[in-house]
């Protein structure tokens, strides 16, 4: 098994699934929406409809880049304030057309500079964070990177919460917790284990449901072989929630996050 800090350090590489790439291969087709309506558009997450074996579904994602130019222009995947409400604007569309949604998350957190603060960040994340808690349509947060603070969790209220194998998940980077506990950021390969950030950890917590395997028998998987495995859960964890009524879509989920 893996130490804590060789999966962050896994979850931070630069060559990892893209929410693009996931919506582009796993789905058979993609249409991408953009803008929130009310400032503009956020490249940092990227939305739209998709469809599943004559299912539609809507995707939602933090985007990160493979390279320096990309990235810079996905803002390194933290969103402003107008990427989460795009977010908050397919849901509630989602909703309404009676489709689930699937969120994928690798983000480090919501960006907080002062452009950020000024259009509201933290009132951006708290709104989508009750949206998600009372939406009548399944959700599924998959995490397939970083997930970090509540730049994460406002993507991840799910009904059902996966993570890959080399994700984490946590309230802050180890570097930050060791620099705010013991004053001390050269000690975040010690936080990371302290933090239990890792997926098994989470998953004996309870906090995530399921671990999607990014190898076998210690060796790493090809990607097709990820993305074919990823899409089979996904449908068939769709298959079922199909049979929930609304009242126990919403019932579930906020019982699920109640327990913490």
């Amino acid at each position: 098994m893996k130490e804590a800090y060789e999966i962050v350090q896994a979850a931070r590489e630069i060559n990892r699934f893209t929410t693009k790439e996931l919506a582009e291969n796993i789905f058979d087709a993609f249409f991408e929406l953009h803008g929130d309506r009310r400032f503009g558009d956020d490249p940092a997450i990227l939305g739209g409809i998709a469809s599943l074996e004559g299912r539609a579904v809507t995707v939602i994602g933090t985007q990160k880049g493979h390279d320096v130019k990309e990235n810079v222009h996905r803002n390194f995947g933290s969103p402003h304030p107008e990427g989460y409400r795009k977010s908050i604007r397919l849901m509630k569309q989602a909703e309404k057309f009676g489709r689930p949604v699937i969120t994928f998350i690798n983000t480090s957190g919501a960006f907080c500079d002062v452009e950020s603060e000024n259009r509201g960040i933290g009132e951006a994340i708290a709104e989508s964070l009750l949206v998600m808690s009372q939406l009548k349509v399944p959700i599924l947060s998959i995490f397939i990177g970083e997930g970090g603070s509540g730049g994460a969790l406002a993507l991840g209220m799910g009904n059902q919460v996966w993570m890959m194998e080399n994700s984490m998940y946590s309230v802050l980077s180890p570097e930050g917790f060791a620099s705010i506990l013991w004053k001390d950021s050269s000690r975040s390969k010690e936080a990371a284990e302290v933090m239990k950030i890792s997926p098994q950890n989470l998953l004996d917590l309870d906090v995530v449901d399921k671990i999607i395997p990014e190898s076998k028998r210690k060796k790493k998987m090809k990607n097709e072989d990820v993305l074919h495995l990823m899409r089979k859960e996904i449908i068939g964890t769709l298959n079922m929630m199909d049979e929930w009524t609304q009242e126990y879509i919403v019932q579930q989920r906020q019982k699920r996050f109640r327990q913490f």
